[in-house]
């Protein structure tokens, strides 16, 4: 029986020759191993290093092991958040010559954890909805991929926080199945494991004491079914919006914020019926928005004001025809972003007159000018474009809000900041 490495990578199988593959699972030495929180499997799992790599080997059969490692495959191809499968390895053997079970190798994902590892420590009630969102988030993809997991659950996830951002990583593929569209019926079953699943972790939790005691396990489960039902609805309903008129899309936007998910990326496909958008979520924590702007912009804000001009500045890249996202060949959000500053904002601000807004800073200028915008929209039941907004704003606005306020000195007006 000879030993065989299926890899992605061509680099890998030389790096993988120098684990102990003669060895069972349970048996390596220390010395190959990285002691880092594993999550409960079915299966035995190790975290190794591999040149300048940490990667996860999980023994199973082999069937098994290979069917997951395409899944894997096809899954990163789609884009949805997942492990890396790297390699199988089959033909193992002891040093007598017994057959040992192969491996599905995948890359570990810095910087994530498993739920257990993350209880160990009172989770606040606050921060845990965070977290199913998050879980909410990854099950809408796959089932938006076609992809049926069938084992949805709190043990075959990774959480990770990447500047601010929640996102939660599918780690077991083993019962998964792709197809080219979902059923209803297979995504109330996956819905129904969920449901199942996590309540009875978060039971298990509850009997070690690591859960909040304000936190229902069953409601939780019941809660992320809800959430992902309310979130797949926003998602999928189709809408085909008349070109160029954005107070539609940025309704959109808002119904999504209410159900207190971000917008990762939005896509707009220009067809001679109008603009069919579509969005991805993503569910963040406190401050992400200011620390993304100032990121991007360098505009330093307040966190609403920060979401609020994300909101402006994510539409605004989408209609723009050099951004794609993921295609290298594109202009790059920042050097948009910066586009945006210059072409967008900042003529905007600018066409408020400074003895009008005092000492009020740009950023909350803009953000009532979009607002205004957004209430004119509304009103008139279709967009009714930026400057528009700011003649309105200008001359039905500012002057009652400044009858309202001590008129700024000239000291006041000269300090007023620049744009």
């Amino acid at each position: 029986m000879a030993l065989q490495i299926s890899a992605t990578n061509p680099e890998h199988p030389a790096l993988l020759l120098e684990l102990p593959w003669h060895l069972p699972l349970e048996e390596w030495p220390d010395r190959y191993l990285v002691p880092l929180p594993r999550g409960i499997s079915r299966h035995v799992v190790r975290y190794a290093r591999a040149g300048d790599e940490v990667i996860a080997v999980k023994e199973l059969a082999e069937r098994p092991a290979l069917r997951e490692y395409e899944l894997l495959r096809d899954l990163d191809r789609l884009g949805i958040p997942a492990v890396d499968p790297l390699a199988v390895v089959t033909g193992r053997a002891d040093e007598d010559g017994s057959a040992l079970e192969p491996v599905l190798i995948t890359r570990h994902l810095g910087g994530s954890m498993p739920y257990r590892s993350m209880f160990e420590t009172t989770m606040r009630p606050a921060t845990m909805h965070r977290l199913m969102d998050a879980l909410a988030v990854l099950l809408v993809r796959l089932h938006l991929a076609g992809f049926a997991w069938g084992d949805c659950s709190l043990s075959n996830t990774l959480f990770r926080r990447d500047a601010g951002a929640y996102a939660a990583y599918l780690v077991d593929a083993e019962t998964g199945d792709l197809h080219p569209q979902l059923s209803n019926g297979q995504r109330e079953y996956d819905l129904d494991l969920a449901r199942v699943n996590i309540s009875g972790e978060l039971l298990d939790l509850e009997a070690s004491g690591a859960l909040h005691p304000s936190v229902d396990p069953i409601e939780f489960g019941m809660e992320i079914c809800a959430r992902y039902q309310r979130l797949w609805q926003e998602l999928t309903r189709t809408s085909v919006y008349p070109a160029g008129k954005y107070h539609f899309i940025e309704r959109r936007i808002r119904r999504l914020n209410e159900l207190g998910f971000d917008v990762a990326e939005m896509q707009i496909e220009h067809s001679s019926n109008g603009d069919t958008v579509t969005f991805v979520p993503k569910v963040v924590d406190a401050g992400h928005h200011q620390r993304q702007l100032l990121r991007l912009t360098g505009l330093d804000t307040e966190e609403n004001q920060a979401r609020r001009l994300l909101g402006d500045l994510e539409s605004w890249m989408a209609t723009q025809d050099d951004y794609e996202p993921g295609d290298p060949l594109g202009a790059s959000p920042e050097v948009l972003a910066h586009r945006w500053v210059r072409e967008v904002f900042r003529p905007t601000v600018r066409e408020v007159p400074r003895e009008l807004r005092g000492n009020v800073d740009p950023a909350e200028i803009y953000h009532q000018l979009l607002e205004h915008r957004w209430f004119l929209s509304e009103r008139a039941q279709h967009d009714i474009g930026l400057d528009t907004a700011v003649k309105d704003y200008i001359a039905n606005i500012l002057p009652k809000a400044r009858q309202a306020l001590p008129l700024p000195t000239e000291e006041e007006t000269a300090e007023a900041p620049p744009v």
